[in-house]
């Protein structure tokens, strides 16, 4: 079966909104390619050129030598890990764009998931991946006009070193995961997490998020406000919750989230 021809079996595929899918999703194809800057740039260049890339379409890379991460952070390359982008085209009924950033968290973590039940995934808000309080991979989301380019970096083979945080691959647990197999997976994963976002809205994509991400009462701190608190859940339209030390909830929309240990007694 060729590439564009794969079909995503899901119990719920097919209907409208308010309906539940039945029968199989046709996905498009996943284009591979050796070596590229960045498969977002390359990909938003296309946008810009008046290329039509449709929505599902992948552009994966074996190698990625100018791949960046939020706030302009490098994110290296290593051969073997998973370096894509996807467009999501957007419509007048579509939930916030910001939101998208949820989705591609919670596809990316079931995908993995399947491939490595054994290791504990955790998502921190909004989007970044971690196993034992490491990054194991990042998403990165770049809009042009109707148009998101979901960029998602994943180390499967092998982690970069980071001078700010410690780094996780699943090859380094002992797991194994091809990526062109991951590839397919996440595809799929991607395209039933935005029938949910787009079917049955951003309140289901915050339900599937919860159980993936940091409990409640985690101490966290917000970098670019400045402020610390403990994570109270989600707010409806997927804001982050965080209670100040006086019992105050402050909904924060964007932000660099990082995870604090709690300080023990005697410490």
């Amino acid at each position: 079966m060729a590439v564009g021809d794969r079909l995503s079996v899901h119990p719920d595929a097919g209907g409208g909104r308010g309906g539940r899918r039945i029968g199989a999703v046709l996905i498009p194809p996943i284009e591979r390619i050796a070596q590229t800057g960045s498969t977002n740039a390359d990909l938003l260049a296309r946008l810009a050129g008046g290329e039509h890339v449709g929505e599902g379409h992948w552009l994966v890379a074996d190698r990625q030598t100018a791949g960046h991460g939020r706030l302009g952070r490098p994110w290296g390359d290593g051969l073997g890990n998973f370096m894509g982008s996807t467009v999501v085209r957007l419509t007048a009924a579509d939930p916030p764009a910001s939101t998208l950033a949820l989705v591609a968290a919670v596809a990316l973590a079931r995908a993995l998931a399947a491939f490595a039940p054994q290791v504990p995934i955790q998502v921190k808000w909004p989007n970044d991946l971690l196993v034992d309080g490491a990054k194991c991979s990042g998403i990165l989301l770049e809009r042009a006009g109707d148009t998101v380019v979901i960029g998602i970096g994943v180390n499967l083979a092998v982690a970069p070193d980071l001078p700010d945080r410690p780094t996780f691959s699943f090859a380094s647990r002992g797991v194994a995961i091809d990526r062109d197999r991951f590839a397919d997976a996440l595809a799929v994963a991607l395209m039933d997490a935005l029938w949910a976002w787009r079917q049955e809205g951003v309140a289901s994509i915050v339900r599937a998020w919860l159980p993936l991400g940091h409990p409640v009462g985690t101490p966290l701190h917000v970098s670019e406000q400045g402020i610390d608190g403990t994570f109270d859940g989600l707010a409806p339209d997927g804001a982050l919750r965080l209670r100040g030390a006086d019992g105050t909830v402050m909904l924060i929309h964007a932000g660099d989230v990082e995870l604090r240990r709690p300080v023990r007694e005697g410490e």
